[in-house]
């Protein structure tokens, strides 16, 4: 065999082999100290979930407003610790996120240090192929004294070229690798973002929370007979706003035509709330024939512990941003959206957007809460056919929405 072949291919094969020596150890995992935190934060996450879901339930046991002043202060109190909860949730993902894109940079490191050492490799065989190329194979197997070394040699250019395919396919699986981390690496700091404004709306709404037992507290002024009074006068209010609006949505229901609404599908509105269990289904259910008047619940209710982000079903703009205090709905959104629908969001602790925003599907609306006349935390979730939907003033209430209502279980 030609002797100047054999020394290229041996340099071949001994660069190859020591960038591949190199790569195992210049471009090594990310710490086992990290990955040990990680895993730990991870553990400290779930550990806190539980713990809320733990206290969803007691406060869904107990729900409904204290039939006395003082389970009335300790249904506060539950809900100001499920609040401190969702603090420290908040802290300790903030936190792991952190150290997993600090894991990920060196995952990067590695998948970059791959590219380049691929691009070496490939270097090397396309320069022996420049050295080579106008040598037929006949022309190589004619040369050599023997018929072994013929063979051996066109069948060492030929593993050149198969080992040249084999390195171009390498190198794609590796730029891939990259572009798959970048975008882990772009997704993780868009949570990191959304998971500090949660915090910081979970902090606001832990204020709000402590203001409300104090103006209890003082409004009452810690006396059995006002609180009773108080509750008493508030549920006659919300019986009186209850049955004008149904009124209001029957005269509207004449003029609907249900044509004009998308086809009833699943997706055309997203979920309100991750991981949906549905509390409360739309229409005439048990509870709605105990606990209302019109025997009739006007949408869906999702559990929800306090301070849960609420996301928009779908695009649209902002209608309305409204509180309707301790009646109603509380605080409240309402998006109209391009599809001749409108989604209702109700009885939030904090609204984040305001009317006329252009809202995408997905986008953090509001955090929902136990605002407005609710038995617990928890978002209700109303369909409306658009163009029937208005904001109509009721005293003691300001502006609530009022339209037709569809049955949302149809779009979701």
């Amino acid at each position: 065999m030609d002797e100047k072949f054999k020394k290229v291919l041996s340099g071949i094969l001994i660069v190859a082999g020591i960038l591949f020596l190199f790569s195992q150890f210049v471009f090594g995992v990310a710490p086992e100290e990290l990955k040990n935190s990680i895993e730990q934060k991870s553990k400290e996450l779930e550990e806190i979930n539980n713990k809320i879901k733990d206290n969803q339930r007691i406060l869904e046991e107990v729900q409904g407003r204290g039939s006395t002043l003082k389970q009335e202060i300790n249904r506060v109190d539950s809900t100001i610790s499920q609040l401190n909860l969702g603090i420290q949730a908040s802290q300790v993902n903030i936190s792991r996120l952190g150290l997993e894109l600090e894991s990920l940079q060196y995952d990067i490191s590695d998948a970059e240090g791959e590219i380049d050492l691929k691009r070496r490799a490939i270097a090397e065989i396309l320069r022996q192929f420049q050295q080579r190329e106008e040598e037929t194979p006949l022309i190589l197997f004619l040369r050599n004294k023997t018929l072994a070394d013929g063979v051996f040699e066109v069948q060492s250019l030929s593993d050149l070229n198969n080992g040249l395919s084999i390195e171009v396919n390498n190198l794609k699986i590796a730029k891939d690798n990259l572009a798959d981390k970048l975008g882990i690496t772009d997704q993780k700091k868009r949570d990191t973002e959304i998971e500090n404004q949660n915090l910081k709306y979970r902090k606001i709404i832990l204020d709000d929370t402590k203001t409300e037992k104090q103006t209890l507290l003082n409004q009452t002024k810690n006396q059995e007979k006002i609180y009773q009074g108080a509750i008493s006068d508030l549920e006659d209010q919300q019986l009186k706003i209850a049955s004008e609006i149904n009124d209001l949505e029957e005269q509207l229901r004449l003029s609907f035509d249900p044509t004009l609404l998308p086809g009833r599908r699943t997706g055309v509105l997203a979920y309100p709330v991750d991981n949906p269990f549905i509390t409360q289904e739309y229409g005439g259910t048990d509870f709605a024939q105990r606990a209302y008047k019109t025997k009739f619940h006007n949408g869906i209710d999702f559990r929800a512990s306090i301070g849960t982000p609420i996301y928009a079903a779908e695009d649209g703009e902002v209608f309305a941003v409204g509180n309707n205090g301790r009646v109603q709905y509380g605080k409240l959104v309402v998006i109209k959206h391009n599809n001749n629908l409108a989604t209702l969001y109700a009885h939030l602790s904090r609204q984040i957007v305001k009317t006329g925003n252009f809202v995408k599907r997905g986008d953090i609306i509001g955090y929902s809460g136990n605002t407005g006349y609710s038995t617990g935390p928890h978002i209700h979730f109303t369909v409306y056919w658009a163009p029937s939907v208005s904001m109509r003033e009721f005293s003691g209430a300001g502006l609530v929405p009022v339209g037709v209502t569809i049955n949302p279980a149809g779009y979701l």
